[in-house]
């Protein structure tokens, strides 16, 4: 338990310095979207290759996938017939309320969180492979189908999907770890320590990003809607990774631990490109974004005490 709490503590302190930064403007106004796109496009890619390269992959494609996969498309699931037909929102508004309740920040805060709470950032793995490879186009399909003026078919989707540097990162990660091939020293070196700027830049925008939000601000109706989201994102998400690890598959310890802290994580920022992108469920997106990330790290702690 203390290496948890220390481990939430180098999170949040690195958090609380980027927030001191943001609220300084010490790097200019676009600080935080240079430093988060440098870490998505470049230094998490890295890490991700790095430490998936040395991976066992037993663990990767094992009860994690199972719970992450399962536990989403409940939750998702659930609330997208809350949404459609208790709150009566049209289908695609339904649909990004769903992926709002849902689909974790895998990658921003996943990461650091995989890292220093749970000790190995390959645990992330899996969740970053179902909701990139497979659930978030999921759901990008539909709402093509149910928008006018985006058409994008199965191909152009599945082309989107490996042109994701997180996803060929970690593809790349796995090949190596398969096959037992070695970067050689040369390349190794140079990936591992620009993977090590993924944390600290991650961490740092994200604190940049608190300064300046306002969650729950929406006063257009979908008050209840951004609530009941971050409620099952935080609570009935995790809840049911627990029911699913422990009870069905027999789960316990850190491995337990690791799959519900994954589902407790807050919702994924690029739930509200979508809802830009369509057009649809913008309040709700922004709103149940913010709202889960400034609650999250509160809520895996609050994890880490009731497992022990």
């Amino acid at each position: 338990m203390l290496a948890v709490v220390e481990g939430f503590s180098v999170v949040w302190l690195i958090i609380l310095v980027g927030w001191f930064v943001g609220r300084r403007n010490v790097l200019g106004d676009n600080a935080a979207q240079v430093l988060s796109r440098l870490s998505f496009f470049v230094a998490s890619p890295a890490l991700l290759l790095e430490t998936l390269s040395k991976a066992d992959l037993k663990q990767v494609f094992s009860e994690p996938l199972l719970v992450a996969a399962a536990s989403a498309v409940f939750t998702g699931m659930l609330f997208l017939l809350i949404s459609r037909f208790w709150l009566k929102r049209s289908l695609s508004e339904a649909l990004v309320s769903a992926m709002s309740s849902s689909i974790v920040n895998a990658a921003n805060l996943g990461i650091p969180i995989a890292a220093y709470v749970l000790g190995d950032a390959a645990l992330i793995a899996p969740v970053l492979i179902f909701q990139l490879a497979f659930y978030t186009p999921c759901y990008l399909l539909v709402l093509d189908a149910t928008t006018s003026g985006h058409r994008a078919t199965p191909g152009r989707v599945f082309l989107q999907i490996f042109r994701n540097p997180m996803i060929l990162g970690t593809l790349v990660g796995l090949l190596l770890a398969a096959t037992g091939w070695k970067l050689p020293s040369l390349v190794a070196e140079p990936v591992q320590l620009i993977g090590g700027a993924a944390i600290p830049a991650i961490l740092i925008a994200f604190g940049m990003s608190l300064g300046s939000s306002r969650p729950l601000a929406a006063a257009d109706g979908r008050r209840t809607d951004t609530l009941l989201a971050t409620g099952f994102k935080l609570a009935l998400h995790p809840a049911v990774a627990f029911a699913l690890g422990h009870w069905v598959l027999g789960m316990s310890g850190a491995a337990l631990f690791a799959v519900v802290v994954a589902a407790a994580l807050p919702s994924a920022q690029n739930v509200y490109v979508v809802a830009q992108r369509y057009l649809v469920g913008l309040t709700i997106a922004k709103d149940t974004v913010l709202a889960t990330t400034v609650l999250a790290i509160p809520a895996m702690f609050a994890v880490a005490v009731l497992l022990g």
